[in-house]
């Protein structure tokens, strides 16, 4: 079977040149391999999320020169599947809802995770389970947490294979590391999923067999292992590339228009000159 390779934006924004570096590696790579390439618009975020922003992905992206397969996978229209897994992890005893607001959240947080949030410390773990059925049925917000502790020991020592950049890409293999997320948010009540659960459950449904993307979420990928596992998924490769910083040494934003594909090209610059300014000549 041929590879799989997949790029998964969010239209929450205007593309810009890091995000050119990431759609030009997965059609490169699909090419020289004669594999498949396809499309994923990541957009459970309603509130970011705009129709305009995923119609510039389609022009910036064929501007590029990159052809992907049809449908597009969008996100929104699969919250059936989301839920489906989160039901599993819950019959696992897996999972558990918390109640607290994210300032409480913060003044109790016993440190953070890797993407800067406070990590939770609170007791709803130990919740009695009419308790939360009635706050639950009282309407109260929740986030769906799961119990990494249990997690993991039901999961065991968990790896995958890299081959970029990052620990572990010397030998190809990379031991996992899901605990320093702690007991990281799957769903919440206004949202039935997560980044992190929703990448998993799409990257199966779409059978991704390449993930190539950006090195800012090389630590994510423990949780992805994690929850491959627990949901009896495939393991893709993983390969986590260089990211193109800004002049303040930040990773680019997409409110910076400096770098945004759409204001690249307004001011003259051709498709061969992004994949230049991307370090891809």
């Amino acid at each position: 079977m041929p590879p799989v390779f997949r790029f998964a934006p969010s239209p929450n924004g205007f593309l810009h040149l890091g995000h050119a570096l990431s759609a030009l590696m997965n059609a490169d790579r699909a090419r020289a391999a004669g594999g498949r390439l396809l499309l994923r618009i990541e957009d459970i975020d309603a509130a970011r999320c705009r129709p305009d922003y995923e119609t510039a992905i389609y022009e910036d992206l064929t501007w590029l020169g990159i052809a992907w397969e049809q449908p597009v996978r969008r996100q929104s229209g699969h919250y059936q599947d989301y839920r489906a897994a989160l039901a599993k992890l819950d019959s696992l005893g897996l999972i558990y809802p918390s109640f607290e607001s994210r300032a409480e959240i913060a003044r109790m947080a016993v440190g953070r995770d890797p993407d800067g949030a406070p990590l939770y410390a609170g007791d709803a773990k130990t919740m009695p389970a009419a308790e939360r059925q009635k706050r639950i049925k009282d309407g109260e917000p929740y986030a769906l947490r799961l119990d990494m502790g249990a997690a993991l020991a039901r999961s065991g020592p968990l790896t995958w294979q890299e081959t970029g950049q990052g620990p572990g890409s010397e030998t190809g293999m990379t031991t996992a590391n899901p605990a320093i997320w702690g007991d990281v948010i799957l769903a919440r009540k206004e949202t039935p999923t997560s980044y992190h659960l929703s990448v998993v459950v799409d990257d199966a449904a779409q059978a991704i067999t390449d993930v190539v993307r950006g090195r800012d979420l090389y630590p994510s990928t423990s949780v992805h292992r994690l929850l491959q596992a627990l949901l009896g998924l495939p393991a893709p490769r993983y390969h986590h590339h260089r990211l193109i910083l800004g002049d303040d040494g930040a990773k680019l934003s997409k409110s910076s228009a400096a770098t945004g594909l759409r204001e690249l090209r307004a001011r003259g610059a051709s498709a061969a000159d992004i994949r230049k300014l991307a370090g891809l000549d």
